[in-house]
């Protein structure tokens, strides 16, 4: 009987792993810093004006390394208190979610505005919490989310602004000349490109990037 309990403990444990690794790309998008990250970087694409270069993999790639330098603490934290003690057997299902959830209510916290969460406590139609420990993480998560978009694209606008200058020049210049049959993408999008490189733009961005989470 101890044997047969044992295997059943240890199948369930293995069921439990394979749902969250199959949960796992929605979790990614949901509850860590992965949605600024990859919509910046989006933003950052169009605004060189090249929608399709880099490639969608090579941004998805980079944006996951950037998660995981910026949750690495909470990962860690993760791991230890919690995946790590439920697949020895040491934590229950129950006991493994509280602790892991724990850091991640956490890590989106920090990052989330008041009015953002006020919002979501609004729409679910909820009382008022007393305290974040009263937050349940059905309001917790989309004001998280929220808030990620309007980072995310306060980011962006700081990031279009030199390239829109940049064809505004260009634009001023072509008709200036008398160009007007020159399409100004033409000549501002190697200058665009140029001037990226001699400021080491992908540095500066993503030193921005990670710098945003506290």
């Amino acid at each position: 009987m101890v044997a047969a309990s044992g295997d059943t403990a240890q199948a369930l444990r293995i069921v439990l792993g394979l749902t969250l690794l199959a949960v796992l790309p929605a979790l990614l998008v949901c509850v860590t810093s992965f949605l600024r990250i990859i919509i910046v970087l989006a933003m950052l694409r169009h605004a060189i004006g090249m929608p399709e270069t880099p490639p969608n993999p090579v941004l998805i790639g980079l944006a996951l390394f950037l998660t995981l330098f910026t949750m690495a603490p909470v990962l860690h934290t993760l791991n230890q208190e919690a995946l790590q003690p439920f697949m020895n057997g040491a934590l229950g299902v129950e006991a493994a979610y509280a602790k892991g959830a724990g850091p991640l209510r956490d890590f989106m916290i920090r990052q989330t505005r008041e009015q953002d969460l006020a919002l979501m406590i609004e729409l679910s139609r909820a009382e008022p919490p007393r305290g974040m420990d009263d937050v349940s993480n059905v309001q917790l998560v989309p004001a998280f989310m929220l808030s990620e978009l309007r980072a995310a694209f306060q980011i962006g606008f700081v990031v279009f602004l030199p390239f829109l200058l940049i064809d505004l020049v260009v634009s001023s210049v072509l008709m200036a000349l008398g160009m007007m049959m020159m399409p100004p993408t033409t000549v501002a999008l190697p200058l665009k490109i140029l001037t990226f490189i001699l400021v080491d733009g992908w540095t500066l961005v993503l030193k921005a990037l990670v710098g945003s989470f506290h």
